[in-house]
This record gives structure tokens, C-alpha cells and sequence, in this order.
């Protein structure tokens, strides 16, 4: 069975429960609905606090690859419960995980850093000749990268082929890129220059390089990795070029930006709607707000039409530097136009309303978002808890917190933090009454968190 025990302040705490057969005495089975959503499924994870009561209602009921993955997604905040669901289904005897399945489940296990429980996992996928696919490594190489272990990493690529899963350019180009990612370019840099040969490089390859060297704004290491692959008769992309026009703007380097985007121009490099975006939000956020209004003009007259992220990057910049009226008459222009916004563009507007105080037109901004079919994500509600909070509106906050708990949405660790140290920041009775009072998935209330291991939530 997959099992990890871990230690805190001298307890021992199951973080994966094995599966258990042994006869108990049980309160009365819990029955779900036919067919049973993610979300009731996932509730009655969270508030079945008996495993064997627990096993006996999931066992009984009819499984699929979508129901079963869909309820592990559902669970992600809760990755431990997730492993609990998987390990339980996994003794159906009319139902077998499928290689997605598989993949979810490593993934749950590597974020909670339980290696040993992850190479259970992947020996279960060989002995049902399942995988692992490239696809399985990319998500343990990931977290292993995510994790501090970069070096671990790179082993486990070369290893790949003993697991029956050959290593090719694409991989190698995902290993770059998970490095790159996580800051680690100069090793990331090192490898390429040792397998580029054995891997066959490509323009791909050196583009994730600059890119990388873009994110820790280094533009002069990221030219010279331009210039090292035109050497070797590689042409840059366009992405490589859009890359390097973020890496300015990332690096304050607006002079430099805008001499580089007037260079593509001049070389008539196929520009889109990317280039501008990126022009756009990086002029934005330097300050120079007309500016990013004249561009985002241009491109519409250049015949480049804006898309969601565009409009996004502009929202973002007139909630931050100019106003929440302008972004809302932005806002208000984008739909007329026939553009259906996103959960990132309603979090954006409710970032900014809840900035200037505006708490009730935020909440009409979550209601609108609801009734157009974007369902709140836990992104939206933990900002307005967080604003609740810092307004000392505490029962607001934790209302906003038992409809994510009730609804399709759970909570995380964030939303968890927030309430708790707007709490202790306040140090007022009335708010540890009402925080006891309010139930988590766990059962009890706020306060029961606090004896949890954190990767219990």
C-alpha cells in the first residue's frame, strides 16, 4: 500500500492510509446520488472521517476515467484525501485506474515529496503495462526541479530508458524548459552544451535557453544564446524574438524594448498578437499607460486583432495605474465586441474594485461572472477574503469561505492562512467565536487546522 508517515511536534501522521478490510463497527454508510458529481464525491471524501465507512460507500459505487480524475482534480488542494480516493478505488473490483489516472496520482504523491510512494506508483503502471509515457516523467521531473532536486532531476531523465520510456529531442526540450522555469538556467544552459550533440539540438532547444536566461533578466546572456544558434544555421522564431521582448521589459529595460520591437518592425518579422501584448502590458506596467493605450490602438489599425490575454494585459494595467472606471469601460468595449472574458479577466476587475474599497461591486462582478457560465475559481473567492479581512469584516470573510466549501469550489492552504492570521492579527474575541463556529472539510472549526500537518490541507 502506499504509505508515508511523517513526524511533527513528536506525532506520527498517516498522510496516505492504506486501504483497510478489517472489520469495525461503523456508523450508518453514506449513500451518494446516481451518478454522483466530482463535487459530492469530493465532499464526502472531506467529511467521512471513518476510512472503513469511507470504503464501503465509494467500493459500491460504478467508477469511469472521467468521474475518477475529474474527483482528483476536485481534491487537488487536499492532496493526501485525493491519494485516500485513488488507493480505495484502486481495490474496485470492476473498475482499473487508467494511465491518466496514474499520472494525477504521481503527481498528488511528488507534491507532497512522498518519493517512495511515487515509485510504487510508477512500478503499478509497468506490471499493468500502462507506461510510464514520456508524459509520467515530465510530471516527476517537474516536481523533483520544484522540490530543490535538480540534479535528482537530471538523473532520472537519463534513467528514463530503463524504465522502457527511450529519451528524445522533445523530452530534452521538456527537461530544459523545466529548468529554465524554475531559475535553474545555468545548469539548464551546461546540459545543452553537453547533449546538444547526442539530442540533435534545435531551434526550440536554444529558445527555451534564452527564454530562460530572460526570466532572471539576464538579456546579455539571452543574445548571446540568439547569436550562438544563427551561428549554427538555426533561424530564430517568432516566439524566440517575443521571448526576447519580454525579457526586456522583465529587465525594466524599456529603451531596449522598444529599439528591439522597432527592429522586428523594420525587418518586417511576421508580428502578432503576442508581440503586441507583450508591448503592451510591459509599457503598461513601466508606467506609461497612453502609450500602451496608443499600441493596443495600432494593432486593431495593423490589422492584428486583439485576443482575451490582450485585453487582460491592458485591464490589469489601467486597475493598477490608471483607474478601475477605465478598466471597466475596457471591460464593457471587450464584451460589446463580442469577446468572452475569463476567470483571469474577472479576477482582475475584482482585484481592483476590492483595492479601492468598492467590496459590493466586487461581489456583483462574482455574481456576473457566475451568470455568463465562468464559474468563480479559488482565486476570486480567496480575494475577497483577503479584502473582507483587511477590512476587519470577518464574518463576511468567513461567509465567503462556507460557500466555497459547499459549492464547486474548495479551499487551500492560502485561503486557510488568510483567515487565520487576519484572526491573530486582530486578536478579537468575537472573531475566534465566529472562526470556531465555522466547519471546514476537515470537521470543527478554523481552529482545528492548526493541529493538522500543513500537507494536510
Amino acid at each position: 500500500m502506499l504509505t508515508r508517515t511523517t513526524t511533527q511536534n513528536g506525532k506520527a501522521l498517516s498522510l496516505l492510509r492504506p486501504f483497510s478490510t478489517a472489520s469495525t463497527t461503523v456508523s450508518a454508510t453514506p449513500t451518494l446520488s446516481e451518478p454522483p458529481s466530482s463535487t459530492t464525491i469530493a465532499n464526502l471524501i472531506l467529511t467521512t472521517s471513518d476510512p472503513q465507512t469511507l470504503s464501503k460507500t465509494l467500493l459500491s459505487q460504478q467508477w469511469s476515467e472521467p468521474l475518477v480524475n475529474a474527483t482528483l482534480k476536485r481534491l487537488w488542494n487536499h492532496a493526501p484525501k485525493a491519494l485516500e480516493f485513488f488507493t480505495i478505488v484502486d481495490h474496485h473490483r470492476y473498475y482499473s485506474h487508467s494511465l491518466s489516472s496514474f499520472n494525477l496520482a504521481i503527481d498528488l504523491a511528488a507534491r507532497l515529496r512522498d518519493y517512495d510512494g511515487l515509485w510504487i506508483l510508477v512500478d503499478r503502471l509497468k506490471s499493468r503495462r500502462l507506461g510510464p509515457t514520456p508524459r509520467t516523467f515530465a510530471i516527476i521531473i517537474e516536481r523533483y526541479v520544484a522540490a530543490g532536486k535538480p540534479d535528482k532531476a537530471v538523473k532520472i531523465f537519463l534513467s528514463m530508458h530503463k524504465h522502457g520510456c527511450p529519451q528524445d529531442l522533445n523530452f530534452f526540450n521538456t527537461l530544459l524548459d523545466i529548468l529554465c522555469k524554475s531559475k535553474r538556467v545555468k545548469k539548464a544552459h551546461n546540459f545543452l552544451k553537453v547533449f546538444r550533440g547526442k539530442f540533435r539540438a534545435d531551434v526550440v532547444s536554444y529558445s527555451i535557453i534564452a527564454n530562460g536566461w530572460c526570466l532572471i533578466k539576464r538579456t546579455d546572456k539571452a543574445l548571446e544564446v540568439l547569436e550562438e544558434m544563427v551561428e549554427r544555421g538555426l533561424s530564430p522564431t517568432l516566439s524566440s524574438y517575443n521571448a526576447m521582448l519580454k525579457g526586456y521589459f522583465r529587465a525594466g529595460q524599456t529603451r531596449e524594448a522598444w529599439r528591439f520591437f522597432l527592429e522586428m518592425k523594420r525587418r518586417k518579422c511576421d508580428i502578432d498578437v503576442v508581440t503586441y501584448t507583450t508591448v503592451i502590458h510591459g509599457f503598461g506596467v513601466a508606467g506609461e499607460v497612453d502609450k500602451a493605450r496608443r499600441l493596443f490602438d495600432e494593432m486593431v489599425r495593423e490589422g492584428v486583432l486583439p485576443n482575451v490575454a490582450t485585453y487582460n494585459a491592458l485591464i490589469q494595467v489601467l486597475c493598477k495605474k490608471d483607474s478601475v472606471e477605465s478598466a471597466i469601460d475596457l471591460f464593457k468595449e471587450m464584451v460589446g465586441k463580442g469577446y468572452v472574458p475569463n476567470a483571469m479577466t474577472y479576477n482582475l476587475l475584482i482585484r481592483g474594485l476590492c483595492h479601492v474599497g468598492e467590496m459590493d461591486r466586487a461581489s456583483e462582478y462574482v455574481g456576473l461572472m457566475r451568470n455568463e457560465g465562468c464559474e468563480p475559481n479559488v482565486q476570486t473567492y480567496n480575494l475577497l477574503i483577503r479584502y473582507y479581512c483587511d477590512a476587519g469584516e470577518i464574518e463576511k470573510a468567513l461567509g465567503v469561505f462556507e460557500n466555497m466549501g459547499s459549492g464547486e469550489c474548495l479551499p487551500n492552504l492560502d485561503t486557510y492562512n488568510v483567515l487565520i492570521s487576519s484572526m491573530f492579527v486582530r486578536q478579537k474575541s468575537e472573531d475566534l467565536v465566529v472562526g470556531g463556529r465555522v466547519k471546514t472539510p476537515y470537521g470543527g472549526g478554523i481552529f482545528g487546522l492548526l493541529h493538522l500537518d500543513l500537507d494536510e490541507v
